[in-house]
């Protein structure tokens, strides 16, 4: 079951912004910043954003080798794993 997130009105944050920094540091989970009793952003750690994009660079390199193997543009999984054991045998490049 997904976990309840934390939320904080605008002023709350305009007021204690180290509280609601030390909120998101401690708890590792983000912090929705509401705006008029509205969701208008979301605070996160500086370890939970590399997380989520290093995974928003991986799904998005996946989804373009998806298509680079419909359209027949891809490269041979033979010859890239040859190419690797090439590489780390110290091999030419």
């Amino acid at each position: 079951m997904a976990s309840v997130p934390d939320i904080i009105p605008i002023t709350d944050l305009r007021q204690d912004a180290a509280a609601a920094l030390e909120r998101v540091k401690s708890s590792r989970q983000p912090v929705v910043i509401t705006q008029r009793g509205r969701a208008a952003a979301v605070l996160l750690s500086l370890e939970a954003y590399e997380r989520s994009e290093q995974e928003r660079q991986i799904l998005h390199l996946l989804a373009r080798g998806e298509q680079e193997i419909k359209a027949g543009t891809g490269f041979d999984l033979d010859e890239v794993l040859a190419e690797a054991d090439d590489l780390l045998a110290g091999g030419p490049r």
